[in-house]
């Protein structure tokens, strides 16, 4: 990479260290085509890059200020961030299976949401509270999608 694309990306992310979150957009708007397909090289999915690179930038926003650009170039620093994190993914437990499985009529058992509900209280620990924060939605809303997601793999468990 040029040296002038590495000190733009090291500006960015001291910004992003200050919480500027035009900083954050701009360095996202820069970085993501490349981390996504870092992403989808590894886990094959486009749709589990997706959510594996929504965590990435969240770790690159909470960490920012942990980056030390004599020790990594911006981008390597990034991509080890998604190739880890990718990693961890296809290592995950095989409750992961029953979240993914499509059901007898080929049809998957879980909404998007209420997917993505279940998988960040499971794996990431977060309470409603937090997963409404983080999910930028209704705390009804998500406790709602929590209910009748874990309603929906009850059966597909029972079944199963």
């Amino acid at each position: 990479m040029d040296p002038a694309r590495n000190k733009l990306l090291e500006n960015l992310l001291e910004a992003c260290a200050r919480r500027d979150q035009g900083a954050f957009a701009r360095l996202y708007e820069v970085t993501a085509p490349k981390l996504f397909g870092v992403a989808v090289r590894i886990l094959r999915r486009e749709d589990w890059a997706e959510e594996v690179l929504q965590d990435c930038y969240v770790s690159i926003w909470n960490n920012a200020g942990r980056y030390a650009a004599g020790l990594s170039a911006p981008m390597t620093w990034m991509t080890s961030i998604v190739r880890n994190r990718c990693l961890d993914w296809l290592r995950r437990p095989n409750l992961e299976v029953v979240l993914q499985r499509p059901d007898d009529n080929g049809d998957d058992p879980l909404e998007a949401k209420q997917r993505q509900a279940i998988m960040l209280a499971f794996y990431d620990g977060l309470s409603h509270s937090e997963l409404a924060s983080h999910m930028r939605q209704p705390l009804g809303t998500v406790k709602t999608w929590v209910r009748r997601g874990l309603e929906k793999l009850k059966g597909c468990l029972g079944s199963a």
